[in-house]
């Protein structure tokens, strides 16, 4: 595997990814229970230096905070190339019940979202669409 430590790409986007992480945590949970998912098209994905780049990325982003991550990283999925992070550490008990209400509260956006009319949904607050929204804009206003 290519060490990305050194290539700038990584770092631009490193420096990119640590506020977007910060705010992926729930609100009030010192900073436990962070995920961070982006879907992008595979063509884009290499433009940006493929995903094991953003996979390391990614990894330097969370190790700034703090976090113990597991990521994934596929290509050519139906959804294109899919990127994810996931803090892993255990959450203390003065924060277990915010990430549980957090988490709680994903899974019912998403399964309402799987229950309604089909066609474009709006994007959410937290949702992999709003996290990818927001990876482009970060990504595309740091330096080359």
């Amino acid at each position: 595997m290519a060490s990305y430590a050194k290539d700038p790409r990584c770092i631009a986007m490193t420096e990119a990814l640590v506020p977007l992480l910060r705010r992926a945590c729930p609100e009030g949970a010192g900073g436990y229970g962070g995920s961070y998912q982006v879907n992008l098209d595979d063509e884009e994905a290499v433009r940006l230096g493929g995903a094991e780049l953003i996979r390391a990325a990614m990894r330097r982003a969370a190790r700034q905070l703090g976090w113990r991550v597991e990521t994934i990283g596929w290509i050519g999925t139906r959804f294109g190339t899919m990127i994810a992070i996931q803090d892993t550490r255990q959450v203390p008990t003065q924060y277990r019940s915010v990430v549980d209400a957090a988490l709680h509260e994903r899974m019912r956006a998403a399964m309402a979202k799987a229950q309604s009319e089909p066609g474009e949904a709006p994007v959410q607050r937290g949702s992999v669409g709003q996290m990818t929204q927001e990876f482009r804009a970060a990504v595309d206003a740091t330096p080359a």
